[in-house]
């Protein structure tokens, strides 16, 4: 397991071909200030690097919340809007979230609010316990998302109900999320890990390449025409096929 400084805002704990990235600020619900961020960042840039991670899983510590959203007591404590704008580019969390190549699971308790639920859209698959709530609120502070709410909520939800979600800023129980495609299942507290290792393992089991090869097939494909969706996944079939007979 890699070493990491002795008070890391992000757990990783590793089983098999699994890891478990683990938000660690239980007493602020687990809260994105900077440090967390950079812990992420380091966490999940290990995960890309490493061709034996097969799937991760995202959870926050507690029982109160997967992520209560960005630390709001940060908020204007850069030296200018550019310096934290440069920050933020410079390490773009989202961006290597959404690049990764392995299935994301999110297992999601409590409040997953802000850049919490944000985050939790990055994954691939959300799994909900049965007290989660969901919301994107920063119209009623005065501002809109910055970790891509805007435009990962209504990306899964249809647009009436991304708009209810963006401009009244009411959070959705996890029977509503689900009823409206945000999570894929909801199932009591006392299962949600469970419930994720198992999802996590069915997908280990699998062989990487294929798994790798139809997300990048259904991520990549969405984001062109039909016609260059399935000259995509031509290439991409073909590939998987000339190097199994090649091994």
């Amino acid at each position: 397991m890699p070493e990491f400084p002795a008070r890391s805002f992000v757990g990783y704990d590793r089983e098999g071909d699994v890891v478990w990235l683990t938000l660690d600020r239980p007493e602020r619900l687990n809260a994105l200030h900077m440090r967390m961020r950079d812990d992420l960042w380091t966490m999940l840039t290990l995960i890309r690097d490493d061709p034996t991670v097969r799937v991760a899983v995202v959870r926050g510590a507690g029982e109160r919340a997967f992520s209560a959203g960005a630390d709001i007591t940060e908020f204007g404590s850069a030296p200018s809007v550019l310096s934290a704008r440069a920050a933020r580019r410079g390490r773009d969390l989202w961006g290597l979230m959404s690049g990764l190549r392995i299935p994301l699971i999110a297992a999601i308790q409590g409040f997953a609010y802000g850049a919490g639920l944000e985050l939790s859209l990055y994954c691939d698959l959300r799994v909900a316990s049965v007290e989660a709530r969901f919301a994107i609120p920063e119209v009623t502070l005065g501002y809109i998302p910055s970790a891509g709410g805007s435009q990962t909520v209504p990306r899964h939800l249809a647009r009436s109900d991304a708009l209810m979600m963006a401009v009244t800023g009411e959070a959705l129980t996890a029977d509503e999320a689900y009823d409206r495609g945000l999570v894929h299942a909801v199932v009591p507290h006392a299962a949600l890990e469970a419930t994720a290792r198992e999802w996590a393992g069915t997908l280990a089991a699998y062989p990487p390449a294929a798994v790798r090869g139809v997300k990048r097939a259904v991520v990549e494909g969405l984001d062109g025409t039909l016609a260059d969706g399935l000259a995509l996944e031509r290439r991409l079939a073909r590939a998987l096929v000339a190097a199994e007979r090649g091994a």
